[in-house]
């Protein structure tokens, strides 16, 4: 990204002065990539100074896992979370991954294990398991399909039964019931972020504000989703801002996504109560820098795990994009 442009999205947060602070490790890390023929994929939480200055691919998490997949570089490094890490390893098994924090988790990842989706699935036997891709690789490995949330109705639709299990994410399961005719037995897991979000937050800033676009990420509740205009992956909420004519747009989602998208779209007021996650905000240049240039913090798993989870993704690749062509 040119310099001129770099500074555009930053100055649309930051002061100049945090702003130059910023430049010198941009530089090196840039430099350490093209040393170390290395690419960086950058989920849309992340602050803009790793989103804009130095990651390679950026996106929502469908687009990253088909991008990690895709990649000739010889080291991936992921600017988001553990998890994300650990399916660019699975689709990419003979690539370094590398992360820059190996304690950047996430609260709805932890909250189910493997020997809990075994439990499940003998509990219902013979039903599928959709799991949303904020898991781990253990979890991808006892599942039929992954979802994301920009295609999870369409990945439960697209199963040959009545039932679905539906792991982690209890506030997206019951947004994907809302629009399948299909049972949804989920899970308790829930996103620590999301879930602070509520149905009053709306009706508070639909007082404040006349003229406001309330645009929610489907990991809130059912009460947060009914109540917004739009409901949608990270992805999904860029491309209907675009095609909004409201002037004041509050995001239901993690802060850093109005930081990256305030300097895309100029003439828009973000609004946010701005609740973030600590687990992407242990991301930093200087550690991205560090894992780069020592190498560290690679990713690993077992082949087993590998080939059973590569799976449940790539199924998951080949409807989304096979519906995406179609």
């Amino acid at each position: 990204m040119k310099q001129q442009e770099l500074e555009k999205h930053l100055s649309a947060t930051y002061h100049p002065a945090e702003m130059k602070q910023f430049m010198p490790l941009i530089e090196e890390i840039n430099q350490l990539k093209k040393d170390k023929n290395a690419v960086l994929l950058g989920h849309n939480y992340m602050t803009p100074e790793i989103f804009y200055g130095v990651s390679d691919i950026v996106g929502d998490s469908l687009y990253l896992s088909k991008m990690a997949g895709e990649t000739d570089a010889d080291i991936i490094l992921f600017n988001g979370v553990y998890f994300m890490a650990e399916t660019a390893k699975v689709l990419s098994p003979n690539k370094k991954v590398l992360i820059a924090d190996k304690e950047a988790g996430c609260s709805l990842a932890d909250s189910i294990t493997r020997k809990d989706v075994i439990e499940l699935k003998a509990k219902h036997p013979g039903v599928p398991v959709v799991t949303y891709v904020n898991s781990s690789a253990e979890v991808k490995a006892e599942t039929d399909i992954c979802c994301t949330s920009a295609n999870a109705v369409a990945i439960v639709n697209s199963l040959d039964s009545d039932s679905v299990i539906f792991l982690p994410d209890e506030y997206l399961a019951g947004n994907v019931q809302r629009n399948t005719n299909k049972k949804i037995i989920t899970y308790s897991g829930k996103c620590m972020v999301h879930e602070l979000y509520t149905d009053e937050d709306i009706r508070a800033i639909r007082k404040q504000f006349k003229d406001v676009s309330v645009i929610s990420h489907p990991e809130c509740s059912t009460k947060v989703v009914e109540l917004s205009d739009f409901s949608g992956s990270t992805s999904q909420m860029e491309k209907f801002i675009r095609d909004s004519k409201s002037e004041n747009i509050f995001l239901i989602t993690e802060c850093s996504m109005g930081d990256n998208l305030r300097s895309v779209f100029p003439e828009k007021t973000f609004i946010s109560t701005c609740h973030t996650c600590p687990h992407m905000k242990k991301i930093s240049l200087k550690k991205i820098r560090d894992a780069l240039k020592n190498e560290q913090f690679e990713v690993t798993l077992p082949n087993e795990i590998i080939e059973k989870a590569k799976k449940s993704v790539m199924r998951m690749l080949e409807i989304s994009y096979k519906n995406a062509k179609g």
